[in-house]
């Protein structure tokens, strides 16, 4: 007699999101002490006692790293000083606001706040993460949508929408946008750092 077939756990592959209100600061932290880094696919954002969690789609985990990867060819294709920070958490408890980005950096070297952070928005999120990010002091937040970057650059009054980068002037997000290929990671960062050759 043969075994039964059990039923495989589904694989998601959209964005979830819950949201919890009332969470107080400590709360917040708790949670992230247990969570650790064993849920690489959670991202939590904490606004002012508002606390949502995200969990990331597959297709979200390759666009943001092909992102990732294209911004470094550059920044190494063009000598520009920078350090790498991934995922990790960044939080103020004065500004009662944290979140993960999806990948950030500091230019020139390591600070305690990014200078850049890259957003992959794939669904829309009830925490405005653009006021957390301000909290934070965060110069330039990239929102990769619809297939193109929105830029947002932080002043004294809030973000404001850039069609360049103020960091990175010389970096053309439209021809960056044309390689986000996240099939064809390998494929399309090296042809990216052969059209920065050719352009150099």
């Amino acid at each position: 007699m043969s075994s039964p077939v059990l039923p495989q756990p589904a694989i998601p592959t959209a964005e979830q999101r819950l949201v919890l209100e009332g969470v107080s600061w400590q709360q917040y932290e708790t949670m992230l002490a247990a969570l650790g880094d064993d849920f690489p696919n959670l991202r939590l954002n904490y606004l002012e006692g508002t606390l949502e969690i995200m969990t990331t789609s597959p297709e979200h985990e390759e666009l943001k790293k092909v992102i990732g990867m294209l911004l470094e060819a550059y920044f190494q294709e063009t000598r520009t000083r920078f350090h790498a920070l991934g995922s990790a958490t960044f939080r103020k408890a004065m500004k009662l606001r944290g979140l993960e980005p999806d990948e950030c950096y500091c230019l020139e070297q390591k600070k305690e706040f990014p200078d850049l952070a890259i957003e992959v928005v794939i669904t829309s999120g009830i925490v405005n993460k653009l006021e957390i990010y301000q909290g934070l002091g965060v110069t330039e937040v990239w929102q990769w949508q619809n297939g193109e970057f929105v830029i947002h650059h932080l002043r004294a009054t809030g973000y404001e929408p850039m069609t360049r980068s103020a960091l990175l002037p010389d970096l053309d997000t439209q021809l960056l946008a044309s390689y986000v290929n996240p099939t064809d990671q390998f494929d399309a960062v090296m042809a990216f750092r052969d059209r920065l050759r050719s352009l150099g």
